[in-house]
């Protein structure tokens, strides 16, 4: 009996003990969450790509904004007293080297019509004017406006070698046969992409090679069949003065007076037309038809232009052609 009462109590005592440590012990802390990273900061936007220059565009709005009183041009009896006064220029006839052989201006250089002129620009002047003479006129202006448009300073003789040089008193004695080499000078530096520019402008000329296009013009005759078809594909665009547009012009013609500040009108062109540029003998549409097509226009030039006297019997007025008003 005894020992029962003692098992019992040992019993009761290890249950307290039991108990008291339990009610003693610390309860488990929580475990602590790691903080969460912080958000990645947005990477910056982009900086916009700045708009690329058009370096042709540029150049051929800078040729006709910046166009000077003598647009270009010089008149046949002045380049001829520049050359008997021996001036320091540069003179560039662009004939076929088979004219250039029997006869040119005493001290010219040749570059024929053509992929020579953008081979030349190496050779041309960065500080001397530069003088240039084609047979009558127009194709030396489409000469000037690409030489210009690539930073040289130079100027169409009037009229050419047949309608204008030749008939000026005295020219005999500055004439020669012996061919000269272009001279050492200090080249103009011509930006990488209007040179190819004007390299493929003077290219292109093998494709209207022998078509009614070729060296990208038109005769007055051909030009009268496409009045006369009402050829829709066709624009007609006349550089005259505004009031010779005015006493008379080919029927649908538009009007962009030829002189400075002209490029700003282009816009009202349409690309996807032919545009036939005329004006008075041929030589300004050469200029407005390089600046044309340089800029993506399908611009060609009348041969002779309305006419004058000076162009004889060429000419779409001196052909007899109807004009409106």
């Amino acid at each position: 009996m005894k020992t029962k009462v003692l098992k019992t109590l040992s019993l009761l005592i290890a249950l307290i003990l039991v108990v008291g440590l339990s009610a003693c012990a610390k309860p488990a802390e929580a475990p602590v969450a790691a903080p969460e990273p912080a958000a990645a900061a947005p990477a910056p936007a982009p900086a916009p790509e700045a708009p690329k220059t058009d370096f042709v565009a540029e150049a051929v709005n800078a040729y006709f904004a910046n166009m000077p009183a003598d647009i270009y041009k010089i008149a046949e009896k002045d380049f001829v007293e520049k050359v008997k006064a021996a001036e320091d220029m540069i003179i560039l006839d662009i004939r076929s080297a088979e004219d250039y052989g029997k006869g040119h201006v005493k001290g010219a250089v040749n570059a024929p019509w053509g992929p020579a002129i953008a081979a030349s620009l190496d050779k041309l002047p960065a500080d001397k004017p530069v003088m240039i003479y084609c047979y009558t006129g127009q194709t030396a202006g489409q000469a000037v406006a690409t030489l210009n448009m690539a930073g040289i300073n130079a100027k169409s003789v009037n009229l050419g070698w047949n309608l204008g040089i030749s008939k000026v008193e005295g020219i005999a004695d500055l004439t020669e046969t012996t061919a000269n080499d272009f001279p050492a000078v200090t080249a103009v530096q011509v930006k990488p992409e209007v040179k190819a520019a004007i390299t493929a402008y003077y290219d292109g000329l093998a494709a209207v090679k022998g078509t009614t296009y070729a060296n990208y013009k038109i005769s007055e005759d051909e030009a009268k069949k496409l009045v006369d078809a009402k050829d829709a594909s066709t624009l007609f665009l006349s550089v005259r003065k505004a009031e010779d547009y005015a006493k008379g012009h080919i029927e649908g013609a538009l009007n962009i007076p030829f002189g400075k500040g002209m490029e700003q009108q282009f816009g009202m062109l349409p690309k996807d037309k032919k545009i036939v540029v005329y004006c008075y003998t041929g030589q300004t549409a050469g200029q407005a038809v390089a600046g044309l097509r340089l800029l993506g226009y399908d611009a060609v030039s009348m041969h002779s232009g309305m006419g004058t006297p000076a162009t004889g019997t060429a000419g779409w007025l001196n052909k007899g052609f109807p004009v409106v008003q």
